[in-house]
């Protein structure tokens, strides 16, 4: 395994295989110190050889160093099981309440029940041989068990034989303790349950949706026998098509050779073989057709259970609905909506106006008009309505007079003003020349 850095660090390491003090007080940074490099190292360990198991004996043998073994072991041991990190093998099993004497002994690495019994009694000595039991592991191998399980082939099936579950976690668990282990959790868990069924273990596990897993009842039983059965049937009709290939070739070996009555009896044989090969596929598809008739039983027993469900659940929300108090609700909205109608109605009639009314209306518009008008412009002539026939030159009299003076600006002085147009703000928008009086002003 891979030690730390300071393993090679002698100073550090005398002191680190030395043994505690009787009393933690004395030193307690020194205390804290050596118990916490043991412990992380001793859980490291276990990770590392994927076990969820230690005993002294094993740890002395594994941080051996320059022939001597750490004199604290069995103090840290002993803290670790005080503080909930480890526990006693045997206390752990038998802290299950699903009786697991009745398949759990001869798979444990040991049974130290008269252990247990001293450790009641007050001894605080640490046997060699005792195992313990890594809680945050077992339950971290628990966990991949239940994942790796609900991944495979067997989450549909309700029951698995212990030896299938031993065949489908050789990657999690890598002896036969590690997984008893992890199902003593699972069971403490209420994820599985162990049944022993004419000596066989048979593993049942919590099925997807379910808090907790329910007993073996001989339904369970009847269906995992009927699996087994059809197992064993679809392998024999494997076999018994190998034997039947197995004549035909021979038969035709032997006809090669001229044997013809040696090959005649190799292909009685193989129709034999045959015969045997229909019996037991019809045996084969009757047994599928009872469980598939199982499972859709189990799917109809689900239907029904929504369907009580759902009944349930409209009889409660129906609970105050009535007949009489529909329609009276109905009646209510009918008349809201018959109101709604007549003020819509009523909106879009408009109002009616009288002629009196126009006519008040118009002379106040007319009154309007000649407010608006500005006073710059009352003085102007009014806007002849005539031609200009003999009234013409009245007319033209009555205009201003045209200015006469002489326009004195040169034509630098229009550039230089066309260009303060050009580059001015307000000009490239407007972009208006100029006014005549303007010019009329530069000029004089």
């Amino acid at each position: 395994m891979a030690l730390p850095a300071e393993w090679d660090d002698d100073e550090r390491m005398n002191f680190m295989f030395s043994e505690f003090k009787e009393n933690r007080d004395v030193n307690t940074t020194d205390w804290d110190s050596k118990m916490d490099f043991w412990s992380a190292l001793i859980i490291e360990r276990c990770k590392q050889r994927g076990s969820v198991c230690v005993s002294l004996q094993d740890l002395n043998k594994a941080f051996r160093r320059k022939e001597k073994a750490p004199l604290g072991l069995p103090t840290v041991l002993q803290s670790m099981a005080r503080c909930g990190k480890i526990q006693r093998e045997s206390e752990f099993a038998a802290n299950v309440d699903c009786g697991w004497l009745s398949w759990s002994v001869g798979l444990l690495l040991v049974k130290p029940l008269k252990w247990t019994f001293s450790t009641l009694l007050g001894s605080s000595r640490v046997p060699l041989e005792e195992s313990f039991v890594v809680i945050e592991l077992v339950k971290e191998k628990a966990a991949e068990l239940l994942r790796v399980y609900r991944t495979s082939e067997f989450s549909s099936c309700s029951l698995m034989s212990f030896q299938e579950l031993l065949t489908l976690s050789s990657d999690i668990c890598t002896d036969e303790s590690t997984l008893c282990m992890a199902l003593l959790q699972l069971q403490r868990d209420k994820q599985v349950t162990v049944y022993l069924h004419e000596g066989e273990k048979i593993v049942k596990f919590c099925q997807a949706g379910q808090e907790r897993v329910s007993a073996v009842s001989d339904v369970d039983v009847g269906i995992y026998q009927l699996q087994c059965s059809e197992k064993l049937l679809a392998e024999r009709v494997q076999k018994l098509g190998l034997e039947a290939e197995r004549c035909k070739e021979e038969a035709r070996n032997l006809l090669r050779e001229g044997k013809k009555s040696q090959a005649l009896r190799s292909l009685r044989g193989r129709k034999r073989v045959e015969k045997r090969i229909d019996n037991l596929s019809a045996k084969l598809e009757t047994i599928r057709g009872i469980l598939d008739r199982i499972a859709q039983s189990q799917t109809d027993k689900m239907v029904m259970q929504a369907y009580q469900a759902g009944v349930a659940a409209l009889r409660l929300s129906l609970k105050d609905v009535t007949v009489e108090r529909a329609e009276s609700l109905v009646d209510q909205i009918q008349e809201l909506c018959d109101t709604q109608d007549e003020v819509n109605r009523t909106i879009s009639s408009g109002v009616i106006t009288t002629d009196e009314d126009m006519d008040d209306l118009e002379e106040e518009l007319a009154s309007l008009l000649d407010e608006s008008k500005p006073d710059s412009i009352s003085g102007l002539p009014p806007v002849p309505t005539g031609g200009l026939g003999a009234s013409g030159e009245q007319t033209i009299s009555s205009l201003p007079a045209v200015p006469q003076s002489h326009w004195d600006i040169t034509t630098e002085q229009l550039e230089a003003e066309l260009n303060q147009l050009t580059l001015s703000d307000t000009g490239c928008q407007q972009k208006k020349a100029t006014p005549p009086d303007k010019r009329l002003e530069y000029a004089q």
